[in-house]
Formats: C-alpha cells, structure tokens, sequence
C-alpha cells in the first residue's frame, strides 16, 4: 500500500520481557516456532494510534476508531513502520518490519461519540484466587473485571517512553494515551486467568472520552466467543474500559488465542 501520510517508524521494544506471558520471552517463543519473544500487541497498535492522531488532534482521542489484527510478530529493536493511506473519510493502516507485513487496521473520527451505556456492563470482582487455564476457561457469556491500573506523572512519561510516543500533546495537555486502555483491556485475561504463553491477535477500540492522567483505569468485560480454530484456543471479549468507576473510556472488542497449539494438545 502506498501512503499518502508520512510513514512512521518506530524501533520497537518488548516491554513485557518480565510478564507473566512467556511468549514475550525469547527462549520460550523460540519453541513456538518465532525468532524470539514478541513485542506485545498492545504496543503494536499504540504505535498505530499515532498518525490518526497527528491526523485528527484532539477530536481522535474524544471519539475516534481503530481497528487492528496482528499478523506477524514485531521483534524487540527491530524497525516498525506504519503506513497510512487515506480511505474514504478514514485511514487504511499496516506495519511493516523486516520486510513482512506484520499488521492491518483501519481508523476513523465518527462524527458524534457512540453511546455506550455504563449500565450494561457487570462490574464483578475479582476471584480471592486465579484458577490455571483449562477446557473451562472463559465461558461464554460469563463476566470479567480487573484490578485499577494509573498513570499518573513518571508513570505516564515511562509509558511514552516504553511505545517511543513522540507527540508533545500527551504531557502538554495531561493526557493519557489510548494505547494505555488496551494494557486494560490484556488485564481482563490475565487477571482473572493463569494463562500460560499467549497471544493477542486483534482489537477494535471506539474511543468515548479523553483519559486524564489521574484516571484509574479498569476494564468490564463479557466473553462473547471461545472456539478452536486449526488447534488454536480463540477467545473473545467485549468490554467497556472505564474511568474512576463511572466514567467510559472507550468501547472495546479484543480477540486473543488463550491456548496456542502445542499447549491445547496437551
């Protein structure tokens, strides 16, 4: 695809070698058959927010859109490069590493804010005790919950740091990044699930509301699928993040193999 936005380039980096999530582990990947740990999808799509930002300012932030599915890994130090093209009213998108097509997505600016209600999400608790992944993991219909996360001063700035945001308007302005609500949005499986390696493969985000850097973050998710697909544990889970406990943040659909292949075989 050839742009017509400048393309963005970021050295990528695996901010998650230390997770619970051993497919972020060199050694561990490596037996999956990559060429080492994965830099998380999460970050991916953060370095995709960029350009519909620079795009539509502010206005993006309050109400955009962003759709994103995950192809191939992005590896820690190497170069990814966003690429926009204009597509109608919105933005066609993908990334580019080591010559390979690593991510597709899309993102728009609707021209009101989607109106999500806060009622028909279940804010349940947490379990005293995760329960290890297994045939019964992630019901369907069943309801998820996480516990706050903030990031507030340092703690926002690392974040830039840690997904190379180079826009000056998240300090200037005291916001926060949406990339952040997609850290929430993982949240809603490890949180609840011993998992072992995993693998994030797709996100939609409808953003409602600009997040303020003193904002403590949780997610209210309901599994909405779980199938097997060529030996692979898929789950789905639609979610509102929200803010403070009454404020949403944004309207969010995530998709992530729960049990690669050679784990659901065992």
């Amino acid at each position: 695809m050839t742009g017509d936005i400048a393309p963005y380039a970021v050295e990528a980096f695996n901010t998650a070698k230390q997770s619970e999530n051993k497919m972020h582990d060199d050694s561990v990947a490596r037996r999956f058959g990559f060429a080492g740990g994965l830099v998380p999808g999460v970050e991916v799509l953060a370095y995709m927010l960029h350009q519909p930002v620079a795009r539509w300012g502010r206005a993006f932030l309050e109400r955009g859109l962003i759709e994103a599915r995950f192809i191939k890994p992005v590896y820690d130090g190497e170069i990814a490069e966003v690429r926009a093209n204009g597509e109608g009213d919105g933005l066609a998108l993908e990334v580019l590493s080591q010559g390979q097509l690593c991510a597709t997505g899309s993102a728009s600016l609707p021209t009101t804010v989607p109106n999500v209600l806060l009622s028909e999400y279940r804010d349940v608790p947490l379990a005293a005790v995760r329960p290890p992944v297994g045939a019964d993991s992630f019901a369907l219909g069943s309801w998820l919950g996480t516990a706050p996360r903030a990031w507030p001063g340092q703690a926002a700035t690392m974040y830039l740091d840690e997904i190379r945001e180079r826009d000056p308007r998240y300090a200037a302005e005291r916001l926060g990044h949406p990339g952040m609500l997609q850290r929430v949005m993982n949240r809603l499986l490890v949180d609840n699930v011993v998992l072992g390696p995993w693998i994030h493969v797709g996100s939609r985000m409808q953003l409602l509301a600009v997040i303020a850097d003193t904002d403590e973050i949780t997610a209210r998710g309901r599994v909405v699928a779980n199938y097997e697909k060529k030996g692979h544990r898929f789950v789905e889970i639609d979610a509102l993040v929200v803010a403070n406990g009454t404020r949403p943040l944004a309207h969010c659909h995530h998709v992530a193999i729960y049990q690669p292949r050679a784990q659901a075989a065992v």
